[in-house]
């Protein structure tokens, strides 16, 4: 036996074994949690807000994919439509034909109206996916007082008024989930986006108040609080005048892709987790940041102000 076999044989035993082991199990664990999302969700009724675009049409699209009846809204009808054709033309057998309702978080007054369309639809509804908004790109001196209503009536408002008209019948059945899609900067507040941050501020602290009177109903809730996603959320952004941002920034273009997103928030769901934070570095560190080194968080940000004004 040459140095090289022995070697080889050194390494197999000492390494390849524990190494294939490992595989082995991770491989096993891997198949036992998408068959633990397909035992769990198939068949189960799923509002997503939000679904012509970005994470909601990646929801639609995970969904779908283990056998859920997904309702997808918003205002743009014609892409839920195409939404809706994208997904059928997967042919699962195991999915249910998706439903197309138009809705307009900011119309509060008809939200009720189009939760009891689902409910004259199909009777009930298991999960309800707040995903829905709107983004904010100005300084607060510069931005008017209407678009600060605007992005609280969709961003917080909206959600609101669609997870008080789906509770009572969730609280009937005595089962029911309810998620935030939020955001990082509903964790910190960051300059020139004020009207955003302040809304997914709000959207946190109406979820864990939601959870606590919820427990007893068992009705789970869950925020999930992405960082940069790869969307057109910056282009889709109000400005301080109301109008369309229009400009794809750096950090979303490189952000993460809605299909990973839409991803774990499914896993989310599946494991009823109470949060979860998706971000970058650089997410996970201003958060850390604000609730260590407040101070430290406070000159970081006036800095990055000073340099965007």
């Amino acid at each position: 036996m040459t140095f090289s076999e022995s070697s080889v044989i050194w390494y197999l035993r000492y390494f390849g074994l524990p190494l294939s082991l490992g595989m082995v199990i991770y491989k096993l664990l891997n198949k036992s949690s998408l068959w633990n999302r397909k035992v769990t969700l198939q068949g189960k009724v799923v509002v997503i807000t939000g679904a012509s675009s970005g994470i909601g049409e990646a929801l639609a699209h995970v969904f779908y994919d283990q056998g859920c009846r997904v309702v997808l809204a918003s205002r743009r009808k014609s892409e839920l439509e195409r939404v809706k054709q994208d997904l059928m033309s997967k042919k699962i057998a195991s999915s249910i034909e998706p439903i197309v309702l138009e809705l307009d978080l900011a119309d509060l007054d008809n939200l009720e109206t189009f939760i009891n369309k689902v409910y004259d639809t199909v009777s009930h509804i298991d999960i309800l996916i707040n995903n829905g908004g709107v983004s904010h790109r100005g300084s607060i001196l510069h931005t008017k007082l209407e678009v600060f209503k605007q992005i609280m009536y969709i961003n917080y408002f909206g959600s609101v008024a669609l997870t008080k008209a789906a509770l009572p019948k969730m609280v009937e059945r005595k089962c029911g989930h309810i998620v935030f899609v939020s955001s990082v900067q509903g964790l910190i507040g960051l300059p020139d986006r004020s009207a955003y941050a302040a809304s997914k501020h709000a959207m946190q602290a109406f979820a864990d108040s939601l959870r606590a009177e919820m427990k007893q109903h068992n009705i789970d809730v869950s925020v999930i609080s992405p960082g940069y996603v790869k969307t057109s959320v910056s282009l889709n952004a109000l400005t301080g005048t109301g109008e369309r941002h229009g400009v794809m920034d750096k950090s979303t273009a490189a952000g993460f892709t809605p299909e990973y997103v839409a991803s774990k928030i499914l896993d989310t769901v599946v494991n009823k987790d109470n949060e979860l934070i998706i971000s970058q570095f650089i997410g996970h560190f201003a958060i850390f940041v604000r609730r260590t080194l407040p101070s430290l968080y406070f000159y970081l940000t006036a800095k990055r102000a000073t340099k965007t004004s």
